[in-house]
Parts: structure tokens; C-alpha cells; sequence
């Protein structure tokens, strides 16, 4: 995995000339909001090292290449996802009460709702424009699929909260939750590049089906972090979406697939008392019993194999198909 973590160092290296630039048009306040909340400075605007992984940007490089051109064909695409990605981390801190991400505050927290909301959009609009500086028809067609994943991002979301308030949450409906949630922007991150070069609409598919596949695997793992995820490198506590009664995918496969264990966890999701945490401790060995934990892990891996064989048969370059497969496997093993 060090590899891995370096191929996506160099990534993350690539687009920050270009992510601070397309910042640098912000108005003071939301371009100063922007770099705490990307990790690149302190409260007080000193500079700090830190921030996310850069998963979708190295995608969107990645697909450039997949495509058989330069890297950096997929560079606007790169800046674009990182900044929808971005809009939509604000937003969610904000709608989940979170406190804090990477092991720092969170912009509503200490900035207050409005100030993440107003920045969440600022972010958003800013990666429609970067792609529309570019000309010609691959560029609105990049825009184009960006509007497209957003939405159904946003669709995702919809979905999410609406679940909070329903007990009869299905896996499928679950699922397709996840598909638009995190699924839609890893899809296009893994085929705006591919559509910024021009490349044929079967290699586009093919690019964002295992992007499609790939974003389920990550919140497959994403959601057992979310259970049973080492604090000290998740930056959440333990049994965190638990305490939050959230209807992740495991928990979800464990009510509806876990005969009468999954009955004691529906009706421990349905509780409205705060729960303590030996109750939380309790539920999460509910859905280990159940089997929601060994569904999800192994869940990934066959998304995975999914995503794996649409790149085969689309005949994807090597190094770019070795580079997309070893990302793929970091997602799936990841511990944060």
C-alpha cells in the first residue's frame, strides 16, 4: 500500500498548484473557511500540513491516462471532483452534527452553519467554472457529467435523512442510497478525465462503472469504519454511527437478513432514549452476529471484482488499469 499512498502524494502534489488557484477566486472570507476546511491552514490562516486522501483527483488523472492521454489532460476534472467532494463534506458535517473531521473542528462548529453552508457553495459553483474554462465540446460535456453526479449525490443525501425517520429500510433502497451518495461522484471521477480527452464513449462507460463500483465498495468500508474503525485513525469514536442509530449498509443487512437478531436490532434502532455505552456496545455485537459485518467487507470485494472486469473488457491501458486497481484495493483495505 505504500505505493499506493504515494501515487496518491504525487496526485495530491499535481492539483494543488491548480486547486489554489481556482480558491484564489473566492471572496476572502469563503477562500479563508476553504483552506481550514481542506487542512491547508490553521484557525488564525497559518499555513499547516494535512488535508484528505485526494482519492477522486488521482481518479480523474488516472482516467486521463486510461484514455491514452497525458495525465494532466485530466487536471480541470481533478480540481472539479475535489471540490464537489468538498461542498458535499461541509454540508455533511453540518447535517450530522459533527464536530470534527481529521482530528480538527468542523467548519459549522467553529465558524457557524451559515458560514459552512456559504462555503459548501462556493466550493460547488467553483467546480463548474473551472471546467468551463476550458473550450470546446469536451469540456461542457465534463460539465455536463459533473452537474450529473451532483445531483445525484444531492439524491443520495435526500435519501439518507429521509431513512433516519423510517424502520423499514431496505438493502436495496440502502444501496442505492450508497450508488448516488458516494458512488455518483467517484464515477465521474474516474471518467471525467477520460471525457476531457475525448475518448470513446465505451471507454467513458466502462471508466465509470468501476468508478460506480468502486464508490459502493467505499461505503461498504466506509460503514464498518463507522462500527468498529480505530479511533485514533478514524478520528471518530468507536460505535460512532451506532450512537447515531445511522441505517448503514451493515446494519441494514443485518435487520433485514439477520432472522432474530436483526428483530432486537430493529427494535434497539427504534428506541428513542440516548443509548449508554454498553446498549451501544450491545448492538454492534448484534450486527457482528447477524452477519452485517462479514456481508459488507465481502460486499467490497465483489464490487470490486465487478469493477475489475469492466476495465478488462474495455481494454484499458496497463500502467493506468494496475494504478486504478491498486486504488481500488487501498479502498477496500483502508482502516480510515
Amino acid at each position: 500500500m505504500t505505493a499506493v499512498l504515494d501515487s496518491l502524494q504525487q496526485g495530491r502534489q499535481t492539483i494543488m498548484p491548480a486547486m489554489r488557484a481556482a480558491l484564489d477566486r473566492l471572496d476572502p472570507a469563503s477562500r479563508s473557511i476553504a483552506y481550514y476546511h481542506l487542512g491547508w491552514t490553521d484557525l488564525d490562516g497559518n499555513p499547516t500540513s494535512g488535508g484528505g486522501k485526494a482519492v477522486r483527483p488521482a481518479l480523474a488523472l488516472l482516467s486521463a491516462e486510461a484514455a491514452g492521454a497525458p495525465p494532466e489532460t485530466g487536471l480541470p476534472g481533478a480540481v472539479a471532483v475535489e471540490l464537489v467532494h468538498n461542498f458535499s463534506l461541509l454540508h455533511d458535517d453540518l447535517m450530522d452534527g459533527d464536530t470534527e473531521r481529521r482530528h480538527r473542528p468542523t467548519v459549522w462548529a467553529v465558524k457557524g452553519a451559515a458560514s459552512a453552508i456559504l462555503t459548501g457553495d462556493a466550493m460547488l459553483s467553483l467546480a463548474q467554472e473551472v471546467l468551463l474554462d476550458g473550450d470546446g465540446p469536451c469540456a461542457i460535456a465534463a460539465a455536463r457529467l459533473l452537474a450529473e453526479a451532483t445531483n445525484e449525490l444531492i439524491r443520495g443525501q435526500v435519501l439518507d435523512v429521509a431513512f433516519e425517520q423510517r424502520g423499514d429500510v431496505t438493502l436495496d433502497e440502502c444501496l442505492d442510497m450508497a450508488a448516488g451518495k458516494t458512488g455518483a461522484l467517484l464515477s465521474a471521477s474516474t471518467a471525467i478525465g477520460a471525457v476531457l480527452a475525448g475518448a470513446p464513449q465505451g471507454t467513458v462507460n466502462a471508466l465509470a462503472g468501476f468508478g460506480a463500483d468502486l464508490g459502493l465498495a467505499f461505503q461498504l468500508v466506509d460503514d464498518v469504519l463507522g462500527i468498529w474503525g480505530d479511533p485514533a485513525t478514524t478520528g471518530k469514536p468507536v460505535y460512532s454511527d451506532l450512537r447515531a442509530r445511522k441505517k448503514s449498509l451493515p446494519v441494514t443487512y443485518s435487520v433485514t437478513h439477520g432472522g432474530a437478531l436483526g428483530r432486537e436490532l430493529a427494535e434497539w434502532l427504534a428506541r428513542p432514549e440516548a443509548p449508554g455505552e454498553e446498549s451501544v456496545r450491545h448492538a454492534a455485537e448484534l450486527v457482528e452476529q447477524a452477519g452485517g459485518r462479514k456481508w459488507a467487507l465481502e460486499e467490497a470485494y465483489r464490487r470490486m471484482a465487478s469493477g475489475r472486469q469492466k476495465l478488462e473488457e474495455a481494454r484499458i491501458p496497463d500502467r493506468a488499469m494496475a494504478e486504478l486497481l491498486s486504488l481500488g484495493q487501498f479502498i477496500v483495505t483502508r482502516e480510515a
